[in-house]
């Protein structure tokens, strides 16, 4: 949660650094985009608040390499200029525990919105600690130095534990702590100095002059807000409440967007929830694991379906004023479905979004909509163009991916055999692997393989009898 301004700018941050060979960057300086907000972080069993100070935007700077050999530098420019958002925390976390508690908590929030792959090796996430100790009791805050180069979230961990004790040594000393940038050195484990840290006035900050104010208006703002999908915290609550499951399904359920998705779809599939979160959390994620198949292009498929319907019948609804919604419950059997339902779904997108396209033009022309309406129709078109793009980049995507083969489907229908009794949950251990490999229907699998459980009494009785009466020998001599 955070504020969004209505009205922000940006600015420039004047500095040489081989990073930012132009000598400024372009960020938000006193107007930034998102200001008094929080992220609650679970640690220890408790849970605590870390305030947030800002989020402002940004571009990123090249990446320096230290490490090309003994003295020797070099500069990568490729991700330079690149818009990123800043996060900004107040001096809340306490600890490299709460640190990563933190850090973990907003990169799933990042994941679930689908607006960075998080992926900190190549650049997409990055933390850059700033760390400072004050005397116990104290309210004013010790000098800070800032570790940049870290690369994962246990690196983050072990550089602030570095930092204390380092600032600890000389603050026990007598010495004082310089406000500086440090660089984690991963191999060695410490932080280097790299460069004293400037203050805001060293940087003469002005108004960006070839770029345009940032207008959040209210509409926009309730529009995104709409469009959020249910986020971690929110989904493990609910996971709790309406499928009965424990703190630790929900917490490893929800961990990961595509595995929530999938959990839920089984369940809408047929399953019961106990037994498919057992299912999905035991045998199912060691053998995607095992085969390399990928979880998130199947359920992006599902999302892209639904999207589409959604879109198509709110454009559907507001040009031709239709009242009935036809969008339903996109449901994917067999992977080898997933090409064949997208393209039959381009082909009517397509066809569809021309049609009301040129509905649409004709009014303009005779006059037949206010401005208003009109306004709202291009909303919805533009919405219904967007999710045939999504559209294509999935089929794209499908043709180079190794995908899971078990949809949530058959996954449920596994589950219901052994619910049903027909097999044992040994034997469903068998049918899963061939799933996998092949992505047939469990049932195919059982039939064919003979693998049905034999339940009833009396036909174990008689099988039982023709095996001794096929051996009276041994029998008797038994």
């Amino acid at each position: 949660e955070c504020s969004i301004a209505r009205w922000s700018k940006m600015d420039r941050k004047n500095y040489f650094y081989p990073d930012m060979a132009k000598n400024y960057q372009i960020s938000q300086y006193n107007l930034p985009l998102c200001r008094d907000g929080h992220l609650d972080i679970e640690v220890g069993g408790a849970t605590k608040r870390i305030r947030i100070r800002r989020a402002h935007m940004e571009e990123d700077t090249a990446r320096n390499s230290h490490t090309l050999g003994p003295g020797v530098s070099g500069v990568d420019f490729n991700r330079a200029g690149v818009p990123l958002l800043e996060i900004v925390t107040e001096p809340d976390i306490h600890s490299a525990e709460e640190a990563y508690a933190y850090l973990t908590a907003l990169k799933q929030i990042l994941l679930y919105l689908g607006v960075s792959d998080c992926n900190m090796e190549e650049g997409s996430l990055r933390a850059e600690p700033n760390i400072s100790l004050r005397p116990k009791g104290a309210t004013e805050l010790g000098v800070k130095s800032e570790v940049k180069n870290v690369a994962s979230f246990s690196g983050v961990q072990k550089a602030i534990e570095f930092e204390i004790k380092r600032q600890g040594k000389i603050l026990r000393e007598g010495g004082q702590v310089q406000q500086e940038t440090r660089g984690w050195d991963a191999d060695r484990g410490v932080t280097l100095s790299q460069r004293l840290k400037e203050s805001a006035h060293d940087y003469r900050y002005f108004p960006e002059p070839d770029l345009v104010p940032i207008v959040v208006d209210e509409a926009w703002e309730r529009r995104i807000r709409e469009s959020l999908p249910e986020l971690p915290h929110s989904r493990r609550a609910r996971f709790k409440a309406q499928y009965g499951l424990s703190d630790y399904d929900a917490e490893v359920l929800s961990a990961d967007k595509d595995t929530a998705d999938y959990f839920e779809a089984t369940v809408k599939a047929g399953a019961p929830a106990k037994q498919a979160a057992n299912w999905i959390m035991g045998d199912f994620q060691a053998l995607l694991t095992k085969s390399q198949q990928a979880l998130t292009p199947l359920m992006r498929a599902y999302e892209c379906m639904g999207h589409w319907r959604i879109a198509q019948d709110l454009a559907l609804g507001v040009i031709r004023r239709s009242d009935t919604p036809r969008a339903t419950q996109i449901e994917i059997k067999q992977v080898a479905e997933i090409g064949h339902q997208i393209t039959q779904a381009l082909d009517e997108a397509r066809k569809t979004y021309t049609a009301l396209r040129d509905e649409v033009d004709i009014r303009k022309k005779t006059g037949q909509d206010s401005a208003s309406k009109i306004a709202e129709t291009e909303v919805a078109l533009h919405r219904l163009n967007d999710s045939i793009t999504a559209l294509d980049l999935m089929a794209g995507r499908l043709i180079h991916t190794s995908v899971c083969k078990v949809t949530p489907a058959l996954l449920a229908a596994l589950i219901m055999l052994i619910e049903s009794g027909t097999i044992s949950g040994k034997i469903a251990k068998e049918v899963i692997s061939e799933m996998f490999a092949y992505g047939k229907d469990p049932e195919s699998i059982v039939v064919a393989r003979g693998l049905v459980q034999i339940s009833d009494v009396s036909a174990i009785e008689n099988a039982i009898r023709e095996v001794l009466a096929q051996h009276a020998g041994p029998v008797a001599e038994f």
